[in-house]
């Protein structure tokens, strides 16, 4: 964890010195420095301090470097099709997806499918078929369904034009 630069990085966004900040909350500039270049591991009032002058909440401290937040911009989103079904992938997370799904009329994922993880769905557009085990329901626009995805799940388009879905997956440990 690499919490000493990322103070730094922060105090310099901010043109904050060693100097201003160690005069404002206490601790020596040799200190401020050693916590900066990751020499000393500050205790967790000490870094509470520290985050509470730079204006940052303290978990936001302690993020790995692969927890922050990713950006994917809109030229940049993959896209895939399946069974006449157009996927826009929206985030590149791998524990939490979301995606954009459009459906022709018609359309389904096929089989009934299962994986790991827990999916939510909205329906943006049009009228779908969603069935997971013995449960059915036709969701129109503006409802949403959710499931675990390790039962068996089928969404179908019973409309007659294209059915728009956002729906996120999320799948436990699977950084």
């Amino acid at each position: 964890m690499e919490v000493g630069s990322k103070i730094r990085d922060i105090r310099k966004r901010k043109k904050i010195t060693i100097a201003q900040m160690s005069e404002q909350i206490g601790l020596s500039k040799g200190f401020i420095s050693n916590i900066e270049n990751d020499n000393t591991s500050p205790s967790l009032n000490t870094l509470q301090t520290i985050a509470n002058y730079l204006d940052v909440p303290l978990p936001y401290l302690l993020l790995e470097k692969e927890e922050h937040m990713k950006v994917v911009r809109k030229s940049e989103r993959v896209y895939t099709t399946f069974n006449e079904i157009k996927i826009e992938h929206l985030t590149s997370q791998s524990g939490l997806r979301m995606m954009h799904i459009e459906l022709a009329p018609g359309a389904s994922t096929g089989e009934a499918i299962a994986h790991e993880g827990e999916e939510s769905h909205v329906v943006l557009k049009g009228t779908v078929l969603a069935e997971q085990g013995e449960d059915s329901v036709i969701a129109y626009e503006g409802d949403s369904f959710s499931w675990n995805a390790s039962v068996p799940h089928f969404v179908k388009n019973i409309g007659d034009d294209v059915a728009v879905l956002l729906i996120a997956v999320y799948k436990e440990n699977a950084r």
